[in-house]
């Protein structure tokens, strides 16, 4: 593929994408109607390519995404949309309030979609050389999805990187898995609420959504827990109830044969949570940890559960990548191994600081707190988390 540096490089771009599409199935006249008006966009690659300069807490991230407005906001709409909710549930298996977490977090229930054209971003995207034969396939799924008339190319907006619609999802996810729950002929998935919320019940329940089993829970962890435990290797309710693990209130947990992960994601002074099979679809959905609790925490509070029982420390710093990196460095240093030092947070990373924390006799949760950097005399260049 020929890479966009000048303009003339980007037609060439194009050219070749539009046979490649054509080639793939979609329809001459839709492939070269809408290539014909693509435009290069700056914009896209700077977002493409910036790499957020500091991570935010765990407190930062939940607090911003599961607020009172967005419960109450939930609740309201469950009562609204009751009967197509319920119309999903009974074909998907996935609950209401879940549901509604994912059309919360991903766009404010419906609030704002993005504003960029997706063709424009897909194939500025495409003619990018670094990740080129991702967004090449997903521009061919837009393409198709415009042949299809599902959507105008006019109004075929999303996020910058082609995310789309009242749930984001990306065109080859549009491809496989939108529905036409209104019966209206297309797979609507900006102006019918019951085609998005259908498809995102399918998604969710190809990915493997248990109908049996909720997200996860809370739980309290006895003061002498050994924090190794907590490396996502699954056990049964059972031997996490032989560890003193107690629900979020303090009772026992039942005796149980549900495999279970344990999730500290702002170390030992934070929440922890015991994640079913659930947080796993979830996290098929979004690769992040902190998505999947904010979408199991959000659910539950839409559902009328209370806030978390031991809420994240709000006074932890934002860790930036070249914090991580001197984190790494100083740990390698140490005897403790980090694995590449590449400023990111990583399994390899938290087992080193959990060696580390042993040595000193520290609490060994393997997160980064202060008191780490601090016992290794670097310097932090973050701010507190707000």
């Amino acid at each position: 593929m020929s890479h966009a540096r000048t303009p003339e490089n980007f037609q060439q771009c194009v050219a070749e994408l539009t046979d490649k599409a054509i080639t793939e199935g979609v329809s001459r006249t839709t492939a070269e109607q809408v290539m014909a008006t693509t435009e290069y966009q700056d914009r896209v690659i700077e977002l493409d390519q910036r790499q957020p300069e500091f991570t935010t807490t765990f407190a930062d991230y939940l607090n911003r995404r599961v607020n009172d407005s967005r419960i109450s906001q939930g609740r309201e709409l469950m009562e609204e949309h009751r009967a197509l909710l319920e119309r999903v549930t009974r074909e998907t298996g996935v609950p209401p309030a879940y549901l509604l977490a994912f059309w919360g977090l991903e766009t404010n229930f419906g609030s704002y979609f993005g504003k960029m054209s997706v063709p424009n971003s897909l194939t500025t995207l495409a003619c990018d050389p670094r990740r080129s034969e991702y967004f090449t396939g997903e521009l061919v799924a837009a393409l198709k999805i415009i042949d299809e008339g599902a959507i105008a190319v006019e109004q075929m907006e999303g996020s910058w990187a082609g995310a789309m619609g009242h749930v984001q999802f990306m065109p080859s996810v549009f491809l496989r898995y939108a529905v036409d729950a209104d019966n209206d002929g297309k797979r609507d998935l900006w102006n019918s609420l019951d085609d998005a919320l259908m498809s995102a019940g399918t998604f969710l329940n190809d990915l493997g959504w248990d109908p049996e089993y909720r997200w996860g829970r809370e739980v309290l962890l006895p003061d002498d827990f050994d924090y190794a435990l907590a490396d996502g290797k699954k056990r049964s309710l059972k031997e996490w109830r032989e560890m003193n693990i107690t629900d979020a209130f303090g009772n026992t947990l039942p005796a149980a044969d549900i495999e279970a992960g344990l999730v500290v994601p702002a170390g030992h002074e934070g929440p922890a949570f015991l994640a079913y099979s659930n947080f796993n679809v979830i996290m098929g959905w979004n690769r992040s940890e902190f998505y999947a609790i904010a979408v199991g925490h959000l659910a539950d509070r839409i559902a009328s559960a209370g806030g978390l029982q031991n809420p994240p420390p709000t006074d932890t710093p934002n860790l930036s990548r070249a914090d991580i990196e001197a984190l790494q460095a100083a740990l390698e240093s140490e005897g403790f191994d980090p694995g590449k030092p590449d400023g990111i947070l990583g399994p390899a990373t938290r087992s080193a600081i959990r060696q580390f924390q042993t040595s000193k006799n520290m609490i060994a949760d393997g997160y980064p707190s202060a008191e780490v950097f601090s016992a290794m005399d670097i310097e932090l260049t973050s701010t507190k988390g707000t």
